[in-house]
C-alpha cells in the first residue's frame, strides 16, 4: 500500500503542504512521478478530458508536456476541509509555434485515507501572451515554499484578474 502524507482531515498547515508538494512534483514534468500522488484508480476532469487510473494519467501528461513547452506552475491553497482541498493556479507554457499561454484555474481534489488524490476536477483558461508579459520563470524558489501561506501582496500579484 503506497501513501502520501499529510493525511486527512487536513489543517491549513497539512492542505498547505499537500499543495505545495503538488506543485513541486508537476513541475518536475515527470508524468511517473506526478502520477505516484493519484489512487490506481484515480478520477480526473482535466477541461473536456475525462481519465480513469495512473496509466491514463502518465499518458495524458506525457501529451501535455509535450505540447506545453518550459512549463512553469503556482499553487495556491484555497480552501479545505475534512479529506478535500480546493486550489486555484496559473501557468505558463509555450507551443511549439513559440506562442506564449498563461493558464488560469481552480482544482478540487479528495484524498482517500493513505493522502493519495482519488479525484482531481480542473476547469482551466487560456489566455495568449507575450513573452515578455511572462512572470512565472521555472519552479517557485525555496525562500517562497517556506511561507505557510501567501501574502496579500504575493497573492495579488501572483493571481490577477486578467
Amino acid at each position: 500500500m503506497t501513501s502520501r502524507p499529510p493525511f486527512p482531515p487536513f489543517d491549513e498547515r497539512s492542505a498547505q503542504q499537500k499543495v505545495q508538494a503538488a506543485e513541486d512534483a508537476w513541475n518536475t514534468r515527470d508524468p511517473e512521478r506526478v502520477a505516484l500522488a493519484y489512487t490506481e484508480d484515480s478520477v480526473w476532469r482535466n477541461r473536456d478530458t475525462f481519465l480513469t487510473g495512473r496509466d491514463e494519467i502518465v499518458a495524458f501528461l506525457r501529451q501535455k508536456w509535450d505540447r506545453e513547452r518550459d512549463y512553469a506552475l503556482r499553487k495556491e491553497l484555497w480552501t479545505y476541509g475534512g479529506n478535500r482541498i480546493a486550489v486555484r493556479f496559473q501557468y505558463e507554457c509555450r507551443d511549439a509555434q513559440g506562442q506564449w499561454w498563461r493558464s488560469y484555474g481552480n482544482e478540487l481534489w479528495e484524498f482517500d485515507e493513505n493522502g493519495l488524490m482519488r479525484r482531481r476536477e480542473a476547469s482551466i483558461n487560456d489566455v495568449a501572451i507575450g513573452e515578455s508579459e511572462r512572470r512565472i520563470f521555472g519552479p517557485r524558489p525555496d525562500e517562497e515554499t517556506a511561507l505557510p501561506t501567501a501574502s496579500a501582496s504575493q497573492t495579488a500579484e501572483g493571481f490577477s484578474d486578467h
